[in-house]
């Protein structure tokens, strides 16, 4: 707006008073009566100049002063970015199962290598390494960036690749001593349970097993459980044995048998996978082959799980399976342990085996800014 509002309209009113003046002169009326009606034309003319600039003013709010500005809600700081740089085994989930399963979304999590650069976590499966590296993203690392050391099998099971000290600074691992440590762990009750129930049961002692393969260090488990088989009926399920189980009917077959056998494939520290979780959930015994008992019970109750090496043999052992098979209240004491705890069922898809751990990934990314460089990782993991 420029000059007064409505000064055209001001000039025009003057002239058209003015102009009524002079054709009034000309009448009969006399001097009091032009004064009037000239007057009310006038007065008439300036209400509508005040209404035309009062208007005009609600139209154009003031101008706030420099330094000074209209509220405004600042935009919350983007989320650190972990890029997946090889999908395990090509094995691919949404990545909004993180949220779904485990509560996590404090990453922005990709799978985009362009997002490189700008990427806080890179996560790198070391089952897709190639050997001479030539897969591995752009080097040297950004100084801010964390490579994290995605291995989840044991030390039987893990091949070496030369090239690879002195590049990670994380671990993520089923070791407790990793920077992301990945398992599936009871969780602490805030208050009264409901009572346990135990499930309906019709099978003595279960197996369920994809790999009998010696060459993946099974040879120690198969050997017990054929021993144990001469005493005692075990009820075969898996690819192993060639009879499949279907994914939805897995908790149901391990909750029909009063002891599960939860063998690993070989024996290392802190090595102890689904294979424990999965009974536990069920409202089932497991009874463990892997690390020494005192392992098993940094992750669980001691009266959770019957351990093999607390038996001479696999007589032994199978005599005492069917001693608490006629004892209900005896079999019951490895159920106490729900009083104070609850297992949560893991995922048992194909497709969702690598959940967790990409999930556990994102969640320490979001959360940690701290790193270590692990300057030999085979000396860790094999040490």
């Amino acid at each position: 707006m420029n000059g007064i509002p409505g000064s055209s309209e001001y000039s025009m009113t003057r002239t058209t008073c003015l102009t009524g003046a002079k054709m009034l002169s000309s009448t009969f009326l006399t001097g009091a009566l032009r004064i009037f009606l000239v007057g009310i034309l006038c007065l008439g003319g300036f209400v509508t100049l005040f209404f035309m600039y009062y208007k005009s003013a609600l139209d154009c709010p003031p101008q706030l002063p420099e330094n000074r500005s209209l509220s405004k809600k600042q935009p919350e700081p983007d989320k650190p970015i972990m890029l997946l740089w090889f999908w395990p085994e090509n094995r691919r989930f949404d990545f909004r199962d993180c949220a779904t399963f485990f509560n996590i979304d404090g990453c922005h999590l990709t799978d985009d290598r362009s997002l490189y650069n700008k990427a806080d976590g890179v996560l790198i499966f070391h089952k897709s390494i190639k050997h001479d590296l030539s897969n591995l993203p752009p080097s040297p690392r950004p100084p801010f960036q964390k490579w994290i050391w995605y291995h989840v099998e044991s030390p039987t099971n893990t091949i070496r690749i030369p090239g690879l000290e002195n590049l990670f600074n994380l671990t993520l691992s089923y070791r407790e001593d990793a920077d992301i440590p990945v398992r599936w762990r009871l969780t602490a009750r805030k208050g009264q349970g409901e009572d346990f129930v135990l499930p309906k049961k019709d099978k003595l002692v279960c197996w369920i097993v994809s790999n009998k393969d010696p060459a993946t260090g099974t040879g120690v488990r198969y050997n017990y459980y054929r021993e144990l088989a001469k005493h005692i009926k075990v009820e075969l399920f898996g690819r192993a044995f060639a009879t499949f189980l279907k994914y939805e009917d897995y908790y149901s077959t391990l909750s029909s048998c009063k002891f599960y056998l939860s063998f690993e494939n070989s024996v290392h520290r802190d090595y102890i996978t689904e294979k424990l979780n999965g009974p536990l959930a069920a409202g089932t015994v497991p009874v463990v082959l892997g690390p020494p008992r005192q392992n098993y019970e940094d992750f669980v109750p001691g009266d959770s799980f019957i351990h093999v090496n607390d038996f001479p043999d696999a007589k032994a052992l199978s005599e005492f399976l069917l001693k608490l098979d006629k004892d209900d209240e005896a079999y019951m004491r490895y159920f106490q342990w729900r009083i104070d705890f609850s297992a949560q069922q893991h995922l048992v898809q194909l497709s969702q085996e690598f959940t967790q751990a990409i999930c556990y990934a994102c969640d320490h990314i979001g959360k940690h800014w701290e790193y270590r460089v692990v300057h030999d990782i085979y000396k860790w993991h094999f040490g």
